[in-house]
């Protein structure tokens, strides 16, 4: 019965603590914990068995977590958790084609200080440059940054 509990002792704090560096780095409280469990495991063995059986528990204990840690870190296990790829698309990107600096159109909704207009028979969302445009004025598109129209009446 104490090897079954040593060992369950000793396991569980190696699970925790790979458990910590493969699912939940940074919060350490898993990680600890099973720093503590292990901790507990090497303690019962002091407690229950005879000192030379202890060192040779503590020893192998140390070399079995240092040699899941090793492994784990050179076969590169870490790389399955890891994001590969980032985003390469842009929302919207072609969506000023065709759209110069100077090109008139008409508010089809009042721009106050955002509305729409219509340009080469399409719909745009645009901002106003200096405040309320009523619906149906000419605008003139007057910037043309960051995917958003910048017009004045």
């Amino acid at each position: 019965m104490t090897l079954l509990i040593l060992g369950s002792l000793l396991t569980i704090g190696l699970i925790l603590v790979l458990l910590e560096i493969l699912f939940v780095p940074g919060t350490t409280l898993v990680g600890l914990l099973g720093v503590l469990v292990t901790a507990a495991g090497i303690y019962y063995a002091f407690i229950k068995l005879d000192s030379q059986l202890a060192w040779m528990i503590l020893g192998i204990t140390i070399l079995v977590n240092f040699t899941a840690l090793f492994y784990g870190f050179k076969s590169g296990v870490w790389k399955k958790f890891a994001l590969k790829e980032t985003i390469s698309n842009r929302t919207f990107d072609d969506r000023l084609l065709g759209l110069t600096l100077g090109l008139e159109g008409k508010a089809v909704s009042d721009i106050k200080p955002i509305g729409k207009a219509e340009f080469l028979d399409k719909i745009y969302e645009v901002k106003s440059e200096a405040g309320l445009i009523p619906v149906g004025k000419t605008v003139i598109i007057h910037k043309l940054e960051n995917n958003k129209i910048i017009v004045k009446s």
